[in-house]
């Protein structure tokens, strides 16, 4: 299959949402990936976007997108660090993986409302990355931090 990038101008907006709190420690994760997709190069027709991960405001994101690319911090009992990705419109249902949400509905709830309204897109991923510290005001833990540029060049990979 191609990548995301090279129909994504043909198919439809081609989203990359990078989720979380940056002032929470590691659930600052996605976004920190998605500062660093913003800071490179990628295909024309890519919208990249920061957001806290509020289950309402990321459906109406979503909505009438091709394709979309969720990154944010998890916890599933892996180390620290551990870069997992899923494929949310193939899954009857979110990953075990609890993706952190310090605020009302989380991404796994978005998740399965959206699949419910029919509001994801035909490609949704979802890049989950292990965190381990989510206290206010800590700054992403080594691991976390590590995995960030990870995460980006396999999105870029994926994206072309």
């Amino acid at each position: 299959m191609a990548g995301a990038g090279a129909g994504a101008e043909a198919a439809g907006r081609c989203l990359v949402i990078g989720l979380g709190n940056p002032d929470r420690g590691d659930d600052g994760l996605g976004r920190a990936v998605a500062r660093a997709l913003l800071g490179g190069r990628l295909p024309p027709g890519i919208e990249v976007v920061e957001a806290e991960g509020e289950a309402t405001a990321l459906l109406a994101r979503l909505e009438g997108a091709a394709a979309a690319f969720l990154v944010d911090a998890c916890v599933s009992g892996a180390p620290a660090g551990t870069i997992r990705r899923f494929d949310l419109g193939v899954s009857a249902q979110a990953p075990d993986a609890a993706p952190v949400s310090s605020h009302g509905l989380g991404l796994a709830e978005a998740v399965g409302l959206g699949r419910t309204l029919g509001l994801l897109p035909p490609r949704c991923i979802l890049y989950a990355v292990e965190g381990a510290c989510f206290e206010a005001g800590a700054p992403l833990t080594p691991a976390v931090a590590a995995a960030v540029d990870e995460v980006a060049e396999r999105l870029r990979a994926e994206l072309r």
